[in-house]
């Protein structure tokens, strides 16, 4: 039990984090376009893991074995899921990305079920579909406008790779820290980028990237939102089975409302706080669904024993 509170800890901050980084994002992508925004993160991001591994003293090596699972966990999640993320949330509004996005645990239910044979319960189904509805009663579909189909696929794709992402990290032994895994993603993502970044830094304004509120989404993105909440995302994966752990992603789009609300002035109505309780209650059914799991196994071990 001790596992899953921590570990719902782990997602829930980690999602709440990435809720502020869509109001990050618009103030930065004006200045700096998405496949850029996302190479200076990560070198960013780099830096402040190599500190936190350094000092936590990490062990570096990685077994053969695993190395192309690490690759493919970068590719997917780390270039793929982020640059597509970003350029949805450039290209498309606020409504459709939080609405799209919020289809990536249900993706995560199918992939752990095809791929990690989760068994797909009842109550998880419940709980994922009342999430659903609970964001999509929060960003409303009325004002959605179609006419930006190219951000609509970007982000599809951003959810769809970002739940495939997540389902790897669950193939990878517990025994690997998770800033070490972290820290290699970045790596790998940040050589696969390069190439395609490097010829268009020149043509960056360095005067608008002086501007506080530039940098320090910079610094938002690189330290906080990279570095920070995908340690906490992929250890709180760890802890959790990939279907259940996956309708914490819903607190995202609440967080990111919520601050639109205080920082842009957006009003809020009460329709987002029935869809922040049905997103709750999904929440809880998947807890009360993680404690029954354990309690059976430790029955089941119980009989074995006797």
């Amino acid at each position: 039990m001790k596992n899953t509170i921590i570990g719902s800890l782990f997602l829930i901050i980690a999602s709440s984090i990435w809720g502020g980084m869509y109001v990050v994002v618009k103030v930065v992508v004006s200045v700096i376009p998405p496949l850029e925004l996302v190479w200076i993160r990560y070198i960013i991001a780099l830096v402040a893991l190599v500190i936190i591994g350094l000092v936590t003293k990490q062990k570096w090596k990685i077994k053969k074995k695993h190395i192309g699972l690490i690759t493919a966990i970068s590719i997917v999640g780390y270039v793929i899921s982020i640059v597509t993320q970003e350029t949805g949330t450039m290209l498309s509004s606020a409504q459709m990305g939080a609405i799209i996005t919020s289809t990536t645990p249900a993706f995560m239910v199918v992939f752990a079920s095809l791929m990690l044979k989760e068994r797909l319960t009842f109550k998880k189904a419940i709980s994922v579909s009342l999430a659903t509805i609970g964001v999509i009663i929060i960003v409303g579909i009325d004002d959605i406008n179609m006419s930006s189909m190219l951000g609509g696929i970007s982000l599809i794709i951003a959810a769809l790779t970002w739940a495939l992402m997540s389902v790897l990290i669950k193939c990878l032994p517990s025994g690997y820290s998770q800033i070490v895994v972290n820290t290699y993603a970045t790596l790998i993502a940040f050589v696969v980028l390069t190439p395609f970044v490097i010829t268009k830094l020149t043509k960056l304004n360095l005067a608008e990237l002086t501007n506080p509120s530039i940098w320090g989404g910079l610094l938002y993105l690189g330290i906080v939102s990279t570095a920070i909440a995908f340690l906490l995302w992929n250890r709180g994966l760890q802890l959790l089975n990939a279907s259940g752990g996956g309708v914490f992603f819903f607190f995202q789009p609440v967080v990111g409302t919520l601050l639109g609300w205080l920082i842009l002035g957006e009003t809020i109505s009460i329709t987002f706080w029935f869809g922040s309780f049905l997103i709750l209650l999904g929440v809880l059914i998947v807890l009360r669904d993680r404690k029954e799991e354990q309690n059976l196994i430790q029955s089941n071990l119980k009989c074995k024993k006797e």
